[in-house]
């Protein structure tokens, strides 16, 4: 038996007492670490702070009905939307063959979907441009079948799913690694299909991850600025998205790019209190 165990087989009375710590150690461990981490926690809050109280609500609703708050808003909401959608179509079998199956090249392959994460977004729009532009490696064979990609709405869709597809991609992955799979072994013993067992067991148990991999696809599509401008443009109306307005409007009206900035925090906001919710609920439920 460990001291331990033999100090808790002890009567309460006759177990050793902790020492308290000395007034001066107790100062240190309830003042010290929050004295040092409240630095950085200001230093991240005020320029939030500053950004929300520098315009005035009815100043935010009176630049909401500007048309190019409206067509910046509306561009970014449906490009977005579209660029979901083929995360969601074509991500989730790339997610479940990285997951599920061992073949070579698994390794170099997981290491791609991690690249566009942390790549500089204005050498992915580079990398677009060379590969999908009018003389760009496959944009050249695209321009011979009349297919023009580049400075249009469709480039916006190619540089969000280039840039924020991953982020589902991964976390899908991690998603379809924790189902047990004994529950799915069993399904196939009692007659169920390869197709019934990921629909009614897989994606349910695996359901927290993969649509907390979509809102934090969605949201970062929705900021993304850097592979967009090289790739697709800035044209009002047709390619400007509001990260894309926020950055003309700081040179030209700098109440629209306001509006549009507190409006990318709100989501941005929301979108991380949903996410985090929802692990926090996954977690607890295990």
């Amino acid at each position: 038996m460990s001291s331990s165990a033999a100090e808790l087989a002890l009567p309460p009375d006759k177990r050793p007492t902790v020492k308290a710590l000395p007034w001066w150690r107790q100062y240190l461990t309830v003042w010290l670490l929050p004295l040092l981490a409240l630095p950085l926690l200001i230093f991240l809050l005020l320029p939030l702070l500053a950004l929300i109280l520098r315009i005035e609500p009815s100043v935010l609703l009176v630049n909401l009905a500007k048309p190019q708050v409206r067509q910046a808003v509306n561009l970014s909401l449906w490009t977005t939307g579209i660029s979901t959608l083929l995360t969601l179509f074509f991500g989730t079998p790339l997610a479940y063959l990285v997951a599920r199956r061992q073949f070579r090249g698994r390794a170099a392959m997981d290491t791609l979907l991690d690249l566009p994460m942390v790549l500089p977004p204005s050498v992915a729009g580079i990398a677009l441009l060379l590969a999908f532009g009018r003389r760009g490696l496959a944009g050249t064979y695209l321009v011979d079948a009349g297919v023009s990609l580049a400075f249009t709405q469709a480039a916006v869709v190619l540089a969000q799913l280039f840039v924020a597809g991953p982020f589902y991609v991964k976390a899908a992955i991690s998603g379809f690694r924790h189902v047990d799979q004994e529950l799915e072994q069993a399904a196939a013993l009692d007659g169920a299909t390869p197709w019934g067992i990921f629909r009614y067991i897989t994606l349910p148990l695996a359901g927290s991850a993969l649509f907390g991999g979509t809102v934090m696809t969605w949201a970062r599509a929705l900021g993304e600025f850097g592979a967009t401008i090289i790739f697709a443009g800035n044209f009002p109306g047709r390619t400007q998205t509001m990260p894309l307005a926020i950055y003309i409007g700081f040179e030209l009206d700098l109440a629209v790019a306001l509006t549009l900035s507190v409006i990318l925090l709100t989501i941005s906001f929301l979108v991380l209190f949903i996410v985090k919710g929802l692990l926090h609920q996954h977690v607890g439920g295990q």
